[in-house]
């Protein structure tokens, strides 16, 4: 099955900028989360599709070649760098320059630089709104402390090869076309490792788990990214190392649901307060609150609760707390019960006070739909 196009599956313009990429992301992503839809497959897929195509989109590089290439780019990009893989920045480095990590040209070893990493951080509500200091673990290959990332054992140095005379590149002619793609030999590096040391084999890196701690500034919210430089992969030949993203996730909550800066809840009250009016505690992300609900108050009603929202992660006023009250339906009424609800709703009917204004609006609106058909 053909992959679908990360613009079609984010439901965003070709020249979208990143805000409107991240916006797009985020609905999706609050729409289709796993935790929301459990035992959903296909809310799942979704889910999974949106994510690689913000992934894809988010960053500046991978969507140049993207919007170029498209899948093919990328599936190129995924096979360079690993194991006797072409460097994506190889094959394309006559056009791209070195924007990929592509090293030097003319008659020197090539350095590459190392992988940009991502991690994905899972949060809670409140620890996304107030900020979260916490430790990871990352795996990633770093330079080897026997070899510092030379790749020989000790006392041996690496020779240039001698296919590519160290340019790591050979030019293939096809037609009128003249590709350039790594040397088959050095793999790309433009040298040849005769005496390999022991600890990394000749590879210079080693695959290490790293413990790293992380401040998550408060009012992040899913699809956000911290750039911590210079934790990424460790390069090759001397190339400087690839960053670390750090992309946060923000677990639904059981009562609150966020947009944007605000904060909304239902509260459930009785049919009594909302006839009769009184209070009301009402949660927010720093305890409970106490608000009055007025007389002959509907269900659905809005009550906002200024400043118990979020606070930008950039600065700026921070967010409401929205509380739509909800009026209950009592439930497992005795005969008693039952009875003087009958007896109290048949005064109301009775008294011509006109109780309960929408349904009779509502049924005389129904009465003037029919009569304006005869």
């Amino acid at each position: 099955m053909a992959k679908r196009d990360y613009y079609q599956i984010l439901d965003v313009a070709k020249g979208a900028s990143e805000a409107d990429i991240k916006k797009a992301y985020r609905r999706l992503a609050m729409k289709y989360h796993p935790d929301r839809n459990p035992g959903d497959a296909e809310a799942e897929e979704q889910f999974k599709e949106a994510k690689e195509a913000y992934e894809i989109l988010s960053d500046a590089q991978k969507r140049a070649v993207y919007d170029q290439h498209g899948h093919d780019g990328m599936e190129a990009m995924r096979q360079g760098g690993g194991p006797g893989g072409a460097d994506f920045g190889d094959i394309f480095g006559e056009v791209f320059g070195d924007i990929f990590g592509g090293g030097r040209r003319g008659g020197r070893a090539q350095v590459f630089r190392g992988a940009d990493l991502r991690y994905e951080l899972e949060l809670e509500l409140a620890q996304a709104v107030f900020g979260y200091t916490t430790e990871v673990e990352i795996p990633r290959l770093m330079e080897c402390e026997t070899c510092h990332g030379s790749g020989c054992a000790k006392g041996a140095s690496p020779v240039t090869c001698e296919q590519c005379q160290g340019s790591g590149q050979m030019r293939i002619s096809q037609g009128f076309f003249q590709l350039q793609q790594p040397c088959n030999k050095c793999r790309g590096t433009g040298r040849i490792i005769k005496n390999p040391c022991d600890t990394c084999l000749g590879q210079g890196r080693v695959r290490r788990t790293r413990k790293l701690s992380v401040k998550v500034p408060a009012g992040v919210a899913t699809g956000d990214r911290i750039r911590l430089a210079g934790e990424g992969e460790a390069g090759r030949n001397g190339g400087p190392p690839g960053d670390l993203y750090i992309e946060m996730n923000v677990k639904p909550h059981p009562i609150f649901e966020r947009e944007g800066d605000d904060l909304s809840c239902e509260v459930p009250i009785s049919f009594a307060t909302a006839v009769l009016g009184g209070s009301v505690n009402v949660p927010t992300l720093e305890g409970e609150v106490s608000i009055k609900i007025p007389t002959e108050t509907q269900s659905g009603r809005v009550f906002r609760l200024r400043d118990k929202g979020v606070k930008p992660v950039r600065g700026g006023s921070r967010g409401d707390l929205f509380c739509r009250v909800v009026v209950e339906t009592p439930v497992n009424l005795s005969s008693e019960q039952r009875d003087l609800l009958r007896r109290f709703d048949e005064s109301l009917r009775g008294d011509g006070q006109g109780h309960t204004p929408r349904e009779e609006g509502f049924f005389e609106g129904v009465k003037r739909f029919f009569s304006a058909g005869d």
